[in-house]
């Protein structure tokens, strides 16, 4: 199972802090979520900065992605991320082409109901993330979009373990009434308490149960973790010299064919 966490300077703690904790917590992964250059140029692979406690280092990239170091020091797997966010459709279109071929996951923060809509109908990509943030809405239009284009929504816990009075009692109603068209329509998801800090993660067990506290099944909440990872391992496949087509990689065979013409 994986945690999508927020990273300096979006967050307040670097990858290393994040994955050592992690690694504490029965995490098997992090999706380090960079934030786009919509309106701030912070892209993935951005491991820099404090992090109000001392950096941890680690933050050269390696031949295995720009976290390798991290991964191989706390034994887990580290994941590249960018998340565009932006209010102008255009600007979010943009930076969706932009940054396809050069992240492992790309996400794109809702809330606005522009922003949802191009999000579901680009199989570019990976992640919906926190689609009913503001004024923004998700319906079974855009569920029926979503799953039709493999895009996955998040279930985003954060505002029911971080917030209190009428904001949690909103955001537990936002949750149900998107677990309901995600379950109908059978709609891709992941889940996340979109840290921003280490001391803000949750060990799966224990997301597991809020998740039982507010009407999810525990098994949907474990479910929605493990799909980070399992959408990590697909498009690193596809990003390999071998990868061809869905089903098809070239192999011995191939070279071996194409030598005999």
């Amino acid at each position: 199972m994986y945690e999508a966490v927020h990273p300096y300077p979006d967050g307040r703690s670097t990858p290393a802090r994040y994955a050592r904790e992690a690694a504490r917590g029965g995490f098997e992964g992090v999706v380090v979520r960079g934030r786009s250059a919509v309106d701030e140029g912070c892209g993935a692979g951005r491991a820099d900065g404090g992090d109000g406690g001392g950096g941890d280092g680690d933050n050269g990239d390696t031949p295995a992605g720009p976290f390798g170091a991290v991964a191989d020091r706390y034994g887990l797997d580290v994941v590249d991320a960018v998340e565009v966010s932006g209010d102008d459709r255009s600007s979010v279109s943009g930076a969706i082409g932009n940054y396809r071929p050069k992240t492992t996951l790309l996400l794109v923060r809702g809330g606005d109901d522009d922003v949802n809509r191009l999000a579901v109908e680009q199989v570019q990509v990976d992640v919906l993330t926190r689609p009913m943030r503001g004024d923004g809405g998700f319906n079974h239009v855009l569920a029926k979009a979503a799953r039709d284009n493999g895009v996955r929504v998040e279930f985003d816990l954060s505002s029911v373990l971080r917030r209190d009075g009428g904001h949690r009692v909103q955001a537990l109603q936002d949750l149900r009434l998107l677990r309901k068209l995600v379950t109908k329509f059978d709609v891709p998801y992941v889940v996340s308490a979109n840290p921003r800090s280490h001391l803000q993660l949750r060990a799966p067990r224990e997301l597991a149960a809020l998740g039982e506290v507010v009407g999810f099944e525990a098994a949907e909440i474990r479910e929605g973790l493990a799909e980070w990872g399992r959408l990590a391992a697909r498009n690193r496949e596809r990003s390999s010299d071998s990868f061809i087509a869905p089903g098809v990689q070239r192999g011995r065979y191939e070279e071996d064919h194409r030598g005999t013409r």
